[in-house]
């Protein structure tokens, strides 16, 4: 699931990535185009509340970013709620969160 808030800052848009909890996993890291693909910069933590993986981060808003999930180090998953899906060059493909609609929040 992705949510999207508009923040004071001009042409910045605060957005909440979230993973459904599996016992299983014991670490996941949010891994995409706004941390150049670093693999360990942006992990998820999981929610008191209902176990779900969760990180937030501060994007540029009028652009595209592709992003995936890194599961344990070594499963890669997409986001079954994400705006699109771009092909890579390895044979599977990318989850895109749009943010170039009216600042980064989705249409109404």
């Amino acid at each position: 699931m992705i949510r999207r808030e508009p923040i004071d800052r001009k042409g910045q848009v605060r957005v909440t990535f979230e993973l459904p909890s599996d016992p299983w996993v014991e670490r996941v890291n949010l891994v995409g185009e706004f941390n150049d693909w670093d693999t360990t910069s942006t992990p998820m933590v999981r929610a008191r509340a209902d176990a779900n993986w969760k990180v937030t981060v501060e994007l540029e808003a009028g652009r595209c970013y592709r992003f995936r999930y890194l599961v344990d180090g070594a499963q890669w998953l997409n986001d079954w709620h994400a705006d699109d899906y771009v092909e890579n060059p390895y044979g599977s493909s990318d989850s895109v969160v749009d943010l170039t609609e009216s600042g980064g929040l989705p249409p109404s």
